[in-house]
């Protein structure tokens, strides 16, 4: 029987191309999303690549019914669920003093809540199947202590810790949890992203854009990692790397390191 997947932000960027690969897999897959028309033209690019079933359903993962309906619409449909991913995000950046609290309530509702929102409702499918695998995918943001991000590094380091509970509260009933935490890669982040500081906008569209690694590539190495029941996956080696020196080496010694490792990653024109 093919895999069941649904992912949520799945109409574009890192979703999209993790809804391509399980659809050239043969998968029945579900994108949901608050775009229409992107998700109706990805709908038609998943039944092109081979998805045994392709389905779009409208999906605000703020709205707690929307959510509910999609899980009630694939536990009839389906039967239930094999993997889900929990892909939908913005981006705030800002310091500390000039972001608003609408900007930070907007970042956790989207970012945090949201992936609160499908664990908690896709849980009891899980538990009632005795499987399934949750997949949130977080950032390297919520590993380490970009400057001038505290918001969008807050809801991902959050996703990280409900994740990792997540997978030691799930694992008696069966069900397995992995988190993802990339660097910066191509993808549409910049679009929905929030700044007090244009220049912080200009620079995160620059980083993202010099990533070493595709979407697509970075999707793959997420689908192995799945696979492969791995509870953290780390695409970029390179943030591996800061993380294990984070964890591992005295404070002061870490943070030369992050230093130098953020000047080289800035544009040159932003240095």
């Amino acid at each position: 029987m093919s895999q069941r997947v649904f992912i949520t932000g799945g109409a574009s960027g890192l979703g999209r191309e993790l809804a391509l690969i399980y659809a050239r897999a043969g998968a029945r897959v579900c994108i949901g999303d608050v775009h229409e028309a992107r998700g109706q033209e990805t709908q038609r690019e998943l039944t092109l690549a081979g998805a045994s079933d392709a389905r779009f359903i409208p999906c605000n993962v703020t709205i707690d019914d929307d959510v509910q309906h999609v899980a009630e619409t694939l536990s009839e449909d389906w039967g239930g669920l094999d993997v889900l991913i929990n892909n939908a995000g913005v981006a705030g950046a800002g310091a500390i003093e000039d972001v608003s609290i609408s900007d930070w309530n907007w970042i956790i509702d989207i970012n945090l809540l949201g992936v609160v929102r499908g664990c908690k409702v896709f849980t009891p499918i899980f538990k009632r199947q005795g499987n399934g695998h949750i997949v949130n995918i977080a950032s390297m943001a919520g590993l380490l202590d970009v400057p001038r991000m505290a918001s969008y590094n807050v809801t991902k380091a959050a996703v990280v810790a409900l994740s990792t509970t997540l997978e030691q509260e799930l694992m008696e009933h069966g069900v397995k949890v992995s988190v993802v935490c990339p660097s910066f890669f191509q993808t549409n982040l910049e679009e929905t992203m929030r700044s007090t500081d244009p220049g912080l906008k200009k620079m995160m569209n620059k980083l993202l854009a010099s990533g070493k690694l595709s979407a697509e590539q970075v999707a793959q190495i997420i689908v192995d990692g799945v696979r492969e029941g791995k509870v953290h996956i780390l695409p970029h080696a390179s943030g591996a790397k800061l993380w294990r020196a984070k964890r591992y080496l005295p404070h002061v010694l870490y943070s030369k390191m992050f230093q130098k490792s953020m000047q080289r990653m800035k544009p040159r024109s932003a240095r």
